[in-house]
C-alpha cells in the first residue's frame, strides 16, 4: 500500500509529509520512505497554534477555525509529496494524519484524562480523495493509556538490536524515549515515556530574547558559547515531573511558553548572558533525558538512538554524551533512517494497521489496560474500492 504520514509536532514549525510504501504485517512488516518533504507554514501560522495551545490566548471560535485552516494546509503537503513523487492521488490507499496536538490533559496522578488533537479530515479526505485515519490517541486513553508515546509501536517492529538493549529518544518540542530489548531477549517488553522538555524550551527562550528574529539555536551555536549555571540547573531538575515514574506524557501545557518565560526571566535575575541562559536551558533538556535512563531503563543502555530536531543540536548531543558516557549516542541516520521524517512514517504504519483492523498501541508502552484499534476513518473518493481492493 502507498500511505501519506502526516504530522506536526510541538514544536509547530512545519508540517511532515511522508509518502510510505508498506508491505506485510507484523512481525514481517516492511515499510520504506518514497518521497518525503517538509511543508513550511505560512508566516504567523505558527504562532496561532501557540496561541491555541495557551488557555489565557485560546478562544473556541479561532480553535474552531484554526482546525480547518489546519486540515486546507495538511491537504496541500500531501498533495505535495504525491506531485514530487510523480505520482497521482489516485495511487494512494491512505493518509495518517495525526494532527496538532493543542492540549493533554495530565492529572496530578500522572493519568491523562483527555487530549485534543486538531486539523480537520473531512477537509483533508476531501481536497485529496484519500481515505484519511486521524486522531490515533483518545482511543489508547479511554483504554486506560496515556495516548502516548504512538512512535514506541514503530521503534519496537523496526528498531530492535540483535544482542543489546537501545533507547530511542526523540527530542522534538518534548523529549520521549523507549527502551527496547533486545530481539534476543524473549522476556522483556519495551517501556517507552516522555522524558521532559525537548526543543520546546529552548526555541521559547530563543524567541523571548530574539524578539522573534530566530525561533531556535540552530546547530547549538549559542549553547555551545556560554556558560551553564549548574546551580540553577540543580534547582530546575528538581521540577516534579521527573519524580513521576513510567508511564507518563507532557506536552507544552507544561513546558512551553510560560515556562521559557519564566525561565528567561530568572536567568536575567542570576546576571546570565543570553548564550548562558540558553546553554542551561539546553543542559537541562539532556539532564532530564539522562536523569530518565537512569531512574528508569529496565537495563543497561549501550545504544542511544536521536531523533526530532535535537539530533541536529550538536551541544545537545555532546552534553548527552557526556552524561551517558556507557552509551554511543547516535542519530537515526547512523543506523540508515531519516530522522527529519521519522514521526510521519510512524503516522503511517499506524494508518496501516488502523485499516486492517489491527492494535497500534502496546500496553507496556502507553499503559492502555490491553492492546486497541487506534485512530478514526474518514472515507475518501477510494474508499469503496479500497475496501475491494483490501479486505474482499
Amino acid at each position: 500500500m502507498y500511505i501519506i504520514g502526516l504530522m506536526s509536532g510541538t514544536s509547530a514549525d512545519a508540517i511532515d509529509a511522508a509518502l510510505c510504501e508498506i508491505q506485510g504485517e507484523p512481525p514481517l512488516l516492511k515499510i520504506r520512505i518514497v518521497r518525503a518533504i517538509t511543508y513550511a507554514y505560512p508566516e504567523g501560522f505558527q504562532a496561532r497554534i501557540w496561541d491555541a495551545c495557551l488557555p489565557t490566548k485560546s478562544h473556541v471560535d479561532t480553535v474552531c477555525q484554526l482546525n480547518f485552516d489546519m486540515g486546507e494546509l495538511f491537504a496541500q503537503a500531501a498533495l505535495k509529496v504525491i506531485s514530487e513523487a510523480g505520482i497521482s492521488p489516485s495511487d494512494v490507499d491512505l493518509i495518517g494524519s495525526h494532527g496538532q496536538t493543542i492540549w493533554h490533559m495530565v492529572q496530578p496522578s500522572g493519568q491523562v484524562s483527555a487530549t485534543l488533537q486538531i486539523t480537520e479530515a473531512s477537509i483533508i479526505a476531501e481536497r485529496t480523495g484519500i481515505t484519511t485515519i486521524h486522531n490515533f490517541r483518545p482511543r489508547d486513553i479511554a483504554a486506560g493509556g496515556q495516548g502516548a508515546p504512538l512512535t514506541g509501536y514503530a521503534d519496537w517492529l523496526l528498531l530492535r538490536h540483535p544482542n543489546h538493549w537501545r533507547a530511542i529518544q526523540n527530542v522534538g518540542g518534548m523529549g520521549n524515549v523507549t527502551f527496547l530489548p533486545p530481539l534476543s531477549d524473549t522476556q522483556n517488553v519495551p517501556v517507552a515515556f516522555d522524558t521532559g522538555p525537548g526543543n520546546a524550551l529552548i526555541d521559547g527562550a530563543m524567541t523571548i530574547l530574539t524578539d522573534g528574529k530566530q525561533s531556535y539555536d540552530k546547530d547549538g551555536q549559542l549553547a555551545s558559547q556560554g556558560r551553564i549555571d549548574e546551580d540553577w540547573l540543580q534547582i530546575l531538575a528538581l521540577h516534579p515531573y521527573y519524580d513521576l515514574k513510567p508511564p507518563k506524557t507532557t506536552g507544552r501545557e507544561l513546558f512551553g511558553a510560560v515556562m521559557s518565560a519564566e525561565l528567561v526571566e530568572e536567568g536575567k535575575k542570576r546576571g546570565l548572558d543570553d548564550k548562558s541562559i540558553v546553554a542551561t536551558v539546553t543542559a537541562l533538556t539532556a539532564a532530564s533525558i539522562a536523569d530518565a535512563y537512569n531512574r528508569y531503563a529496565p537495563a543497561p543502555i549501550q545504544e542511544v538512538i536521536m531523533g526530532g530536531g535535537g539530533a541536529r543540536n550538536p551541544a545537545l548531543l555532546g552534553l548527552l554524551q557526556s552524561l551517558l558516557p556507557t552509551a554511543k549516542v547516535m542519530t537515526h541516520e547512523d543506523i540508515g533512517l531519516d530522522s527529519d521524517n521519522k514521526e510521519a512514517l510512524v503516522f503511517a504504519l499506524l494508518a496501516h494497521e488502523t485499516w486492517y483492523a489491527r492494535p497500534g498501541n502496546l500496553p507496556s508502552l502507553t499503559g492502555a489496560k490491553y492492546p486497541v484499534v487506534l485512530g478514526q476513518i474518514t472515507p475518501g473518493k477510494n474508499y469503496a474500492s479500497l475496501i475491494k481492493k483490501t479486505w474482499c
